[in-house]
């Protein structure tokens, strides 16, 4: 097991939010939270999913571990998030906007209701948590809050065949900048990660189904040359949310093995996908179950 970058304990009394923290990243961000001494709070839309993510953390690292079923896109149900954060809680020290969703495709080929899901999951979800959670740190005066949101590099560089999710992320990166400036005032920091190529399973298999996954390998893209590892990124997470980044707002920070410097567009490449293609893409990526 990789040893953290934080010291044991770095973290203690302090409690997160995770959105998307039943899986894929999220679970890999509050697993690390978890390990330095917080108590993490993890939410999706599936609560079968949560229990046992639940269950498999708390005893994994000893922490305490509260599943929230929760369908980010609904305010009313963020709402209730929030209640039962402070109920079990009394507290919440930092909220980590992770859930999302995305697939590929053509633009033409895709419907209102297409863009409406990935941009109420990604943009939607982000502000209602934050707001929920904002509003209720300003209006009790509390302070040394954190909000990390996730993002992506083609936030800033746009990307084809993933179009709502490349507008939806960077209305979530202009998010994170404003109220970096506006909230700051009220002792809450905004920061960002945008990631690239972090495999997991469902959700990658859902973007790139199939014989894509061979044909356009992410990992070709990176000068490092390999995938990034969860780990990575949730100890850079956990630095973003403690205290030892008091000074850091308003900052996204790249963890992509240079992926982005190398070329703009992180799936701008999939123009080399046949037009007859497209049909069995979609089929398969309508056969992934989703978490």
């Amino acid at each position: 097991m990789h040893e953290p970058m934080l010291r044991p304990g770095a973290l203690k009394g302090l409690t997160i939010t995770v959105t998307g923290g039943g899986t894929g990243l999220g679970r890999s961000m509050a697993e690390m939270f978890l390990r330095l001494g917080a108590n993490v709070c993890i939410t999706s839309r599936k609560a079968d999913v949560l229990e046992a993510s639940a269950k498999a953390l708390a005893e994994a690292t000893g922490g305490e571990v509260l599943p929230v079923a929760c369908d980010v896109r609904h305010h009313l149900d963020v709402d209730r998030l929030v209640e039962a954060v402070y109920a079990r809680f009394g507290r919440c020290d930092a909220l980590v906007n992770n859930a999302a969703g995305n697939f590929i495709s053509p633009t033409e080929r895709l419907s209102p209701k297409a863009f409406e899901v990935i941009i109420g999951i990604v943009l939607q979800g982000t502000v209602n948590c934050t707001l929920a959670f904002g509003k209720r740190w300003i209006a009790g005066g509390e302070r040394d809050k954190a909000v990390l949101n996730i993002t992506t590099t083609y936030a800033w560089t746009g990307s084809g065949y993933v179009v709502p999710s490349a507008c939806a992320k960077a209305g979530v990166l202009a998010l994170t900048r404003s109220l970096a400036v506006e909230w700051a005032k009220y002792g809450i920091r905004h920061n960002a990660i945008a990631p690239g190529p972090f495999p997991t399973k469902g959700a990658w298999d859902r973007l790139l189904p199939g014989e894509l996954m061979e044909r356009f390998s992410l990992a070709k893209r990176v000068p490092l040359g390999r995938m990034g590892e969860h780990h990575e990124l949730a100890d850079l997470a956990a630095y973003l949310v403690s205290p030892f980044s008091g000074y850091v707002n308003g900052e996204v920070v790249t963890i992509d093995g240079g992926e982005w410097l190398k070329g703009a567009g992180q799936f701008s490449q999939l123009e080399a996908v046949e037009p007859g293609m497209w049909d069995a893409v979609e089929a398969m990526v309508r056969g992934v179950r989703g978490s």
